[in-house]
């Protein structure tokens, strides 16, 4: 079902599909699952090692389960899913089951408790190694355009702990 890849050997593909349409961002902790739909995001080296860098608000819930958890997925589809994307990122894990709503299956991950989406074609999976919060006065003309409401989010930096696709 899955084929183990190296981080980098669809990484360009990687990072189109998740500019172009988004990607899964999911996590498990206290007895509880949730995926968000994440448009940001890189994948490099960093300190010795592969890291997936995701950004994520603190007014989210996900990002209360992520700093619980300390581990997270990305599960990116090439193509399809425009609608299961679109839902999961209008619609909050506070007030619904968003994996229920919109019919997405998952698979147990390989190296973290976060599932991955099984429809997807690609997955990282990751624990957090450091995160950091953006500091506005480095951002300038930014600001405006993507903080108006000051909501600035957190980087998440994630060694990648295991890579695959779907076969």
């Amino acid at each position: 079902m899955f084929r183990k890849i190296d981080y980098t050997e669809r990484m360009s593909e990687a990072i189109t599909a998740l500019a172009q349409s988004g990607a899964f961002l999911t996590v498990a902790a206290n007895g509880k699952v949730n995926t968000m739909t994440i448009g940001w995001g890189t994948i490099g080296y960093i300190w010795g090692r592969p890291i997936m860098m995701v950004l994520v608000r603190p007014s989210r819930y996900t990002f209360g389960l992520l700093k619980a958890a300390g581990e997270f997925t990305v599960s990116i589809p090439l193509s399809g899913l425009a609608e299961e994307l679109k839902v999961c990122g209008s619609k909050s894990g506070r007030t619904l089951d968003k994996l229920a709503l919109t019919g997405l299956a998952t698979v147990k991950g390989q190296t973290v408790s976060a599932p991955v989406i099984a429809d997807c074609d690609l997955y990282y999976e990751c624990k957090v190694v450091y995160q950091t919060q953006l500091d506005p006065t480095m951002l300038a003309d930014t600001c405006q355009k993507w903080y108006p409401q000051d909501d600035y989010h957190t980087l998440f930096f994630g060694e990648i702990t295991a890579c695959y696709a779907k076969e």
